[in-house]
């Protein structure tokens, strides 16, 4: 396979001709050939080629060719021919899955600017476009998606279905919904991938790994623990986490520390503030938790780890995995967060602070700061290659909530096929937020297969 960036223009000529510049030609293989397959996603046409005398890299379509194969823009685009050189494919077609379709400049609410951030990443190297489900026409194969215009508007064109499928659906109910698995299982049957399938449950994600060695950096968990149960985790690790399976952002989080001389506290979250309450009995616990009466369900209960600090603050790390054009995890972008005072977790609306990762370490571990960093970079690639084993569907990208304790041991608290973006807007972060960007769009090209010979 040959893959090459070229210029795309359309010419008005009524033949079914397609102009092919010399360099191009070398390029694509199409010497000693007089017809060619020009593909988009699934609809193609056959058309003679033709050199045209001129310096660069450029293909000419008439708007037969054009309307045929519903090409929705002219400009740079990646080219990948056969073998053969009797097929060439335009695109490649890349669709972020996504909810909203509001119309207007802010077409997906509050996401919108999410949305054109990873759209800019490829926009001028694909046809990369954004739809909703009812974007979709099954019977046409076609997809009515949004792209971005040369003046920075948002515009709509209809297309074939893409090569491959992002799905960045920001509601987890609805991307757990029956009609959304039918919806993705579609594509599958067209062989049109799917990455990150959909939000994790945090239950489903400790269990791919327990037959794994990796396992051996996610804390005890248990799911919907009884009060004994909790008991003797609390007597066993003194103080533990209780965390909604289905959470995210820290909400709805508590930790119970029991103190043997004290008795049992309990800090959560309410109304945006920081809430402590202490009871002598255990029982007085349970009642307030509602463990009995069923309350914390869809809870897991996680033993509580004691990490390194700053400021008499613990500190957690959320490492950014991105898979590139190669199908290789890269550790895309790191941010230290330091919990804020009185805070069950770490995260930045309740009070945390975000720091560099070697702004953090440096303080706890001064000159070895460097060699902590990499073990912890080794342990998150470790991590994504165990879940990606256990895990029927593809992931290109994951989100690790990452500790390391006082015994230099490094822990996994969360995995997020969906990872967030707001550790990339500490200052020295931003540039390592466009890189994930870009790899995701080298990884897109790879599910394509917009690859050359040797990239597997």
């Amino acid at each position: 396979m040959s893959v090459t960036l070229s210029k795309i223009h359309w010419t008005r000529k009524t033949e079914k001709t397609v102009y092919v510049t010399s360099a191009l030609a070398k390029q694509l293989r199409l010497r000693g050939r007089r017809t060619v397959d020009v593909r988009l996603g699934g609809k193609s046409v056959t058309a003679q080629w033709k050199p045209l005398r001129r310096s660069g890299k450029h293909m000419y379509l008439p708007l037969i060719i054009k309307d045929a194969i519903r090409a929705p823009k002219i400009g740079s685009l990646y080219l990948a021919s056969n073998d053969n050189g009797n097929s060439v494919r335009l695109g490649p077609l890349i669709g972020i899955l996504t909810s909203g379709g509001f119309g207007g400049n802010r077409p997906f609410g509050t996401r919108t600017g999410l949305i054109r951030a990873y759209l800019q990443a490829g926009n001028k190297k694909a046809y990369y476009f954004a739809f909703t489900p009812r974007d979709i026409n099954w019977d046409n194969e076609t997809v009515f998606g949004y792209f971005i215009n040369p003046e920075g508007g948002w515009t709509r064109r209809t297309v074939p279905l893409p090569d491959v499928v992002y799905n960045r659906l920001a509601s987890r109910s609805a991307d757990v919904s029956s009609s959304m698995e039918s919806l993705k299982s579609k594509f599958l049957r067209r062989n049109i991938p799917v990455f990150n399938w959909s939000f994790f449950n945090k239950w489903d994600v400790y269990r791919l790994l327990e037959d794994d060695d990796a396992y051996k950096h996610v804390p005890e968990s248990v799911i919907n623990p009884t009060p004994e149960k909790l008991q003797e985790m609390l007597e066993r690790h003194r103080f533990i986490y209780l965390k909604p399976t289905h959470g995210s952002l820290g909400k709805g989080i508590y930790r119970i520390t029991y103190a043997p001389s004290k008795g049992y506290f309990a800090r959560f979250r309410r109304n945006g503030g920081n809430v402590l309450l202490r009871y002598q009995k255990y029982s007085a616990l349970v009642k307030m938790l509602g463990l009995r009466r069923g309350r914390l369900r869809n809870y897991v209960a996680q033993q509580g780890v004691r990490l390194v600090e700053i400021d008499d603050s613990p500190i957690d790390f959320r490492f950014h995995l991105v898979r590139n054009g190669l199908n290789d995890w890269i550790v895309a972008g790191i941010g230290a967060k330091k919990a804020g005072k009185g805070s069950v977790t770490t995260h930045i609306k309740n009070g945390g602070t975000l720091m560099t990762p070697e702004q953090a370490l440096s303080r706890v571990f001064g000159g070895r700061s460097g060699e902590v960093l990499a073990r912890m970079k080794g342990v998150s690639i470790k991590l994504a290659e165990a879940i990606q084993r256990n895990y029927r569907h593809h992931i290109g990208e994951l989100g690790f909530d990452l500790g390391i304790d006082t015994d230099e041991h490094v822990w996994m608290f969360e995995a997020n096929s969906k990872p967030g973006r707001s550790i990339f807007k500490h200052p020295s972060l931003k540039e390592e937020g466009r890189d994930t960007l870009h790899l995701l769009f080298q990884h897109c090209l790879y599910l394509a297969k917009f690859r050359k010979r040797g990239n597997s």
